[in-house]
């Protein structure tokens, strides 16, 4: 379930703990019902090394409320996190060890954290009597657990969390009421953040709910200071801040691909290859004698992300080319034969998938990728200017798609120039994530660029789609021949995808003249 949560707390250490702003007549709640109180006894999970709550991961056993069970909470916003629930167990149930193990791998999991909270809570309703929100006032003792027992804390916060299916907006229209009454937005976005940094063995003095008054200069001061720094840093700086924001992401959407998250492994697929991406084209940065082996590496785990994304990308062209036909022309059971067609290349991806991100070598890759950034292997490009050396890398990887579309614009149509503009299409998009990389240093030329890029990409990544296509079309019309059906619609379809190459074809002259112009690789230059 996704949970819509805002967190407060009140201006002042007096609050009593089951004390609750009046809310009936404003930010339109007709009706405020009080549920009681319940007592909710929590214990909370990670590793010794506190990977979990590093990301924003809450992971715990409770007992009491409505809702008994384990829990882990996955963030996906500001004031959203989804929830995923299992049955009260002694034990983690085993998927929720899976949606965690891209993070815990072999580090193991403790009790870290022992949250008591007593919970007065009030249901918000409207005119209908229909759920807006459950307002909740918690009376909050923690006590740490690992790694030594500690004394106990104390606190008092307010939790508004949006019904199911409601309007995000109510939380913005009821916020003004809560901050008249006295509270005032968290800090820390949960209780186990907030648990951890009352009790940690490093804490400074004060609690950590509390607000600088200068917070707002300071984050001014900090966002000049960033640009300062991007403008100052070095290549290997900028280069391993971009490596490292493609392994968050692959790390990040394990239990999205787990969970079969819509587009989650077409995003971690896409993070891979722009990992593999960034090794070669800044080679002059990164040693390839540590980085080739990784890469090889990620070029398997993309292949077993693609196993059956393809196959369902390349099923639902034909599927719309086929609608786009008139019924007229549909001769024989094509959209069955298409089904059949598919079916038989399904792998069993959703089990085959997690035994790959349960496997070893996976796990040995993401360890593989920590020590990467724990101790990057940096050449002597790497401490000099950001600019120069990512610049010389962009205009590198532009000329050697340059080389390839050469030659293939001036080649005949066929089988060999179809392979030259796949080729040509790897190198575009090469060149597109170098220049994506390349952002927070050149700023808006190499936005730009990569915009230029990703044109040439899609239109020959639409060319070779049309190839894989007709290899598909011909093979559905083996099996209809076969089977006594009809291929003439088949057969449209192919002259329909090869008419459709050939006006990418046509396209791509004018495309490359407008690429190429000498003011787009000048916009790069110093």
């Amino acid at each position: 379930m996704r949970e819509i949560e805002r967190k407060y707390e009140t201006t002042d250490d007096g609050a009593p703990s089951g004390g609750l702003p009046e809310l009936a007549g404003v930010a339109g709640i007709a009706q405020v019902r009080d549920e009681g109180v319940v007592t909710l006894d929590a214990t909370y999970y990670d590793t010794p090394g506190q990977r979990l709550a590093a990301d924003g991961i809450t992971l715990r056993r409770r007992t009491g409320g409505g809702d008994a069970g384990w829990h882990l909470k996955l963030p996906v916003g500001p004031d959203v996190r989804d929830e995923i629930r299992a049955p009260l167990a002694d034990a983690l149930p085993a998927h929720l060890a899976g949606l965690v193990r891209s993070r815990v791998r072999g580090h193991g999991l403790v009790p870290l954290v022992h949250l008591l909270s007593e919970r007065n809570v009030r249901h918000l309703l409207d005119g209908d009597g229909t759920l807006l929100a459950e307002l909740s006032a918690d009376r909050v003792t923690a006590r740490r657990l690992a790694p030594a027992p500690g004394d106990p804390v104390s606190w008092t916060e307010v939790e508004v969390e949006l019904a199911e299916g409601g309007d995000p907006a109510f939380l913005d229209t009821l916020e003004p009421h809560l901050t008249d009454a006295g509270l005032r937005r968290a800090d820390l976005p949960s209780k186990l953040a907030r648990a951890l940094a009352e009790t940690g063995p490093h804490r400074e003095g004060g609690k950590p709910g509390k607000r600088d008054k200068k917070s707002g200069q300071k984050k001014m001061g900090q966002k000049k200071a960033g640009k300062k720094a991007a403008a100052e840093a070095t290549a290997g700086d900028a280069i391993l801040d971009y490596v490292r924001r493609q392994i968050t992401a692959i790390v990040t959407l394990d239990p999205a691909v787990r969970l079969d998250t819509p587009d989650s492994v077409h995003r971690m697929r896409v993070a891979t290859r722009r990992l593999r991406s960034a090794f070669r084209s800044y080679r002059k940065v990164l040693d390839r004698a540590v980085t080739d082996p990784i890469g090889a590496e990620l070029k398997w785990l993309a292949a077993e992300l693609g196993i059956d994304r393809d196959r369902e990308v390349l099923t639902a062209r034909i599927a719309e080319r086929l609608s786009e036909v008139p019924v007229e022309l549909r001769l024989g059971p094509v959209a069955a034969r298409l089904e059949i067609w598919s079916h038989a290349r399904r792998t069993g991806s959703r089990d085959r998938l997690t035994g790959v991100l349960d496997g070893e070598r996976y796990l040995a890759l993401l360890d593989t990728l920590d020590a990467l950034l724990a101790d990057p292997p940096l050449r002597p490009a790497a401490a000099r200017p950001a600019a120069e050396v990512i610049r010389k890398a962009v205009l590198r990887d532009y000329e050697r798609l340059a080389d390839r579309l050469g030659p293939a614009l001036d080649a005949p149509s066929g089988p060999d120039r179809d392979v030259v503009l796949h080729t040509a299409r790897k190198d575009a998009k090469r060149a597109r994530y170098a220049a994506e990389a390349a952002r927070p240093v050149l700023g808006p030329p190499a936005k730009a660029f990569a915009g230029l890029m990703t044109e040439v990409q899609e239109l020959l990544g639409d060319h070779q789609d049309s190839v894989v296509a007709r290899e598909a079309l011909r093979e559905l019309a083996i099996q209809a021949h076969a089977a006594g059906e009809s291929t003439f619609t088949v057969g449209l379809l192919y002259g329909r995808e090869e008419a459709r190459a050939a006006a990418r074809e046509r396209e791509l002259p004018g495309l490359w003249a407008e690429v190429s112009r000498p003011e787009h690789r000048a916009a790069l230059e110093p």
